[in-house]
């Protein structure tokens, strides 16, 4: 066995238990949000979907929405189009995690929803206007063949949305306040509503391993997707990056 086939496995392994991890807190997982987030991220979601209908500034338009989870992302697409009067001619939530989706599909009885991963999607190539992943491209293994993915069924001028918890590149008080509250008061918050602590020291873990925005956005760059809006939230705890296709 080489070094890329080992390489290869422990990356399918290290996938599989965040996948696993993920289908174990599925039925609690939105109830743990609301009470850890106290609902910071929705106006940050609202932005999102409102910057990318007006950089695209199109009346009808598919969208599919990567590790959708319980569907949080699609319903704020659904919602700001209605605002807008933009028509979503189709949206697909695509997540690995069977749980995740059983929860989506509560939530979202009229949904189309996928197991896929997101460096392999079902998906036709140039067949989307809009692809978004919110608060889960840290949990891609392979971030780089995902990112290739998303161009390959992004159309052309189609945008890349993502919202992430990044690592800022100076820490301020703000930052750090944030930063004891992950490490430390996240894990038995959500260890206590999920009865699976293991999970609620992973989810801080991956934000401090988490690549700053300016290299996300070298890392868009190089698959030929530059960014064309970017903000940082909450003394850039969590960014928001939009980046187009080019032609």
């Amino acid at each position: 066995m080489n070094n890329k086939q080992e390489l290869n496995i422990k990356q399918d392994s290290k996938q599989d238990e965040i996948i696993n991890m993920f289908n174990d807190i599925a039925k609690t997982y939105d109830t743990t949000n609301r009470v850890m987030s106290m609902g910071i991220d929705i106006s940050w979601r609202k932005e999102a979907c409102k910057e990318a209908f007006q950089i695209l500034n199109k009346q009808k338009l598919d969208i599919a929405d990567i590790a959708c989870g319980t569907g949080d992302m699609m319903l704020h697409w659904e919602q700001s189009s209605k605002d807008l009067g933009i028509e979503i001619a189709s949206i697909e939530g695509i997540d690995p995690s069977s749980g995740m989706l059983e929860q989506a599909r509560e939530k979202i009885p009229h949904g189309v929803f996928k197991v896929a991963q997101a460096n392999n999607l079902p998906l036709e190539s140039c067949s989307k206007d809009i692809i978004s992943i919110a608060y889960g491209l840290r949990n891609v293994v392979e971030r780089e063949a995902a990112l290739k993915e998303f161009y390959r069924v992004l159309r052309p001028n189609g945008v890349l949305v993502i919202l992430e918890f990044t690592t800022p590149n100076k820490h301020n008080v703000f930052s750090k306040l944030m930063q004891f509250y992950t490490k430390n008061i996240l894990p038995i918050v959500g260890g206590l509503i999920s009865r699976n602590f293991k999970a609620y020291r992973y989810l801080p873990d991956s934000i401090d391993s988490f690549v700053t925005r300016e290299s996300l956005e070298s890392e868009l760059l190089a698959c030929g997707m530059p960014t064309i809006f970017a903000k940082s939230y909450s003394a850039n705890v969590s960014s928001l990056l939009i980046a187009q296709k080019q032609e």
